[in-house]
């Protein structure tokens, strides 16, 4: 049943969304709970948001580059902040 249930886990998304607080702007993303934060910078840019020198926040807790979302709890219909380095 472990087998299986990490096997499912692969093909597991969430739909979250990213508060931009310099553009006052909702990002929705659809992520895996296996993707980091770089991961998710990577999207933004795609989308044509740059955040290379912005620092993603989640709970009021800095997140690091090399966490997973699983990691950080973040689920289903979660919201993270981004916010540029002062």
């Amino acid at each position: 049943m472990d087998t299986l249930r990490r096997s499912l886990s692969r093909w597991k998304r969430y739909h979250i969304k990213v508060h931009l607080a310099d553009e006052d702007l909702m990002m929705p993303l659809t992520v895996r709970p296996r993707d980091t934060v770089m991961d998710l910078r990577a999207l933004l840019v795609r989308e044509g948001i740059t955040s290379w020198k912005k620092t993603f926040y989640y709970n009021s807790r800095q997140l690091e580059e090399h966490e997973t979302l699983k990691e950080a709890n973040i689920q289903n219909g979660s919201v993270l902040l981004l916010v540029s380095n002062k």
